[in-house]
């Protein structure tokens, strides 16, 4: 049977990983791979997450089945992250799903039992893994306008002309913030313009969460998601914990479905719960039972939120120390995006031949598309990114 099989080429990041592990050269330099980094290049487990993991192990009774939808402390506690009480708890239904991409995929499944011919409508460019995600499972994905490469930066007028052309009840995918792999957003007066598009044309939000908290702050990072949960009969919500609370390993997400009324919800909940069952049953309970923790302990929640900072300032602290080292070696070019963008991405700007150049000849390793992560620079390496790319260009 297996024989009828081929081959497929590797993913293009795990390619890349595999690259960058076997290449002997020193110094060489990973910014492809989209985790967080410290200063050390690496990806620290949260001194909250240990502690509140510590208290876990001596408190937790069983680890029997949790239920389809996850529990209860978990779901509430992340809708109350999300919306702020910005939409009845009796519109929502809610589950945990093994991480932002468990949350997307299950969310195909009920629109497409919901709507089995709909279209979602996403950014141009969008996150790499939205389509085989949401278009894998069958629905149809479709582009509106988002990124001027030349300008590097957000075309809201194109946007806005894109939005008002997606048929009406159409549904529209929006990155509520840092943009993944622009890491250009909108700002609070263009997303209030686009909301009132949305409303204008009946269409239904489905927005990403990913990197709440990494922007401006926990708040601030769900400014469109709370403007339109006051505006939209309605929409639906896909969160991530893996890079917020640096839990990439332990899949930690939740899936929200805001509905007209308590009835939807309900047969909402209903759908949501069967297709789980018919993709992985029960979701993963450990890192749920983590962040729980986190969020419903108020000293684990502010230590919890100091930690968060401290990673969005440094990502904020390697753009300027990219930003200004490439002022130095190329300054003939506008690198000025670097500092505009916000959170772990941005597009460098070079062709897929300079990518190409970059690791040939200086081991310095991104997707070709240029999209680098920021969380992947240091003070130690910045010297050798902005030669390298000095020279390429």
């Amino acid at each position: 049977m297996f024989d009828s099989l081929n081959l497929l080429p590797p993913d293009a990041i795990i390619g890349l990983i595999a690259e960058y592990r076997n290449d002997p050269r020193e110094p060489k330099v990973d910014l492809g791979i989209g985790v967080y980094r410290n200063a050390a290049g690496e990806t620290p487990v949260l001194d909250v997450v240990k502690r509140a993991e510590r208290r876990l192990v001596d408190t937790q009774l069983t680890k029997s089945y949790i239920g389809s939808a996850g529990p209860a402390d978990f779901n509430e506690a992340m809708r109350d992250l999300t919306f702020a009480g910005t939409v009845a708890n009796d519109r929502v239904a809610m589950l945990q799903t093994p991480g932002g991409s468990g949350s997307l995929r299950v969310a195909a499944g009920v629109i497409l039992r919901a709507r089995p011919d709909a279209t979602i409508w996403a950014s141009d460019p969008t996150w790499a893994n939205h389509v085989p995600l949401l278009g894998g499972a069958g629905l149809d994905l479709q582009p509106y306008t988002y990124y001027d490469a030349e300008k590097k930066a957000l075309n809201f007028d194109g946007m806005l002309e894109s939005l008002r052309e997606i048929p009406k009840g159409d549904i529209v995918l929006l990155h509520t913030c840092c943009h993944n792999p622009t890491g250009i957003d909108p700002d609070e007066a263009q997303w209030r313009a686009i909301a009132d598009v949305l409303v204008e044309r009946g269409l239904i939000p489905f927005v990403d969460v990913a990197y709440q908290g990494f922007a401006a702050d926990l708040d601030a990072d769900a400014f469109v998601i709370r403007e339109l949960a006051g505006r939209v009969p309605e929409m639906i919500v896909a969160n991530s914990c893996s890079k917020n609370f640096g839990l990439y390993r332990d899949r930690v997400g939740a899936l929200f479905v805001v509905t007209g009324d308590s009835s939807a919800r309900d047969a909402v909940q209903s759908q949501a719960n069967n297709v789980v069952r018919t993709i992985y049953s029960m979701p993963p309970d450990h890192g749920a039972a983590v962040v729980a923790m986190i969020l419903n302990d108020d000293t684990l929640r502010a230590d919890w939120i100091e930690e968060l900072t401290g990673m969005r300032e440094r990502l904020r602290e390697m753009r300027q120390l990219l930003h200004d080292a490439l002022l130095e070696e190329a300054p003939g070019h506008d690198f000025s995006h670097l500092v505009r963008a916000k959170g772990m991405f941005c597009f460098l700007g070079l062709s897929p031949e300079q990518v190409s150049r970059l690791k040939k000849d200086h081991a310095v390793y991104m997707v070709d598309s240029s999209r680098i992560n920021i969380a992947g620079i240091s003070p130690d390496n910045v010297g050798h990114i902005a030669r390298s790319v000095a020279t390429v260009l």
